[in-house]
């Protein structure tokens, strides 16, 4: 055990960690399979969190952790997210339904960098000092990939998926 630390700490994480690793993979197995990884991993590694830190991050940074290591040793399956997932990260009104599946189909197309990105900033709500911990990437980069994710899915949206958007830097 850990000071500061109850099982109900981390169990209030899973769907979160669920709603990730189905982000990460598309597979629900999979999916699955990652979480129950990350959660043993944890429960291992929980003399290293700090009592005070974001708890999770922490998680978060483990699962990415484990799924890089998982991508190393093996090919995961890792195509678009499934409905299931999709229909967690947004709650549609009655008329959206339509709305609602051209995300789904647009948040497919992206990169899983990029899904990635949008769900910790949009669906978490996870700062950038965060995520760059959790990614172990610098600032700067989570900022890009959120500015290329953000114009992706509208490009995607719009129907404009081909169009290469070139900025002039002074």
């Amino acid at each position: 055990y850990h000071a500061g630390m109850s099982d109900q700490s981390i169990v209030e994480h899973i769907p979160r960690l669920r709603r990730y690793a189905r982000v990460l993979v598309s597979d629900k197995h999979a999916a699955d399979d990652l979480v129950q990884d990350t959660l043993e991993r944890a429960w291992k590694k929980l003399h290293l969190w700090r009592v005070g830190s974001d708890l999770r991050a922490w998680l978060f940074a483990i699962m990415h952790n484990v799924f890089v290591n998982q991508i190393r040793g093996r090919r995961l399956d890792t195509e678009p997210i499934s409905d299931e997932a999709a229909s967690v990260a947004v709650r549609p009104a009655h008329t959206d339904g339509l709305e609602l599946d051209d995300l789904r189909k647009a948040m497919n197309r992206l990169s899983i960098e990029h899904r990635e990105i949008l769900l910790l900033v949009a669906i978490e709500e996870m700062r950038y000092e965060d995520i760059s911990r959790t990614l172990e990437i610098p600032m700067g980069t989570v900022m890009s990939r959120l500015s290329r994710a953000r114009d992706r899915l509208r490009q995607h949206l719009e129907g404009n998926a081909n169009v290469v958007s070139l900025k002039v830097v002074k």
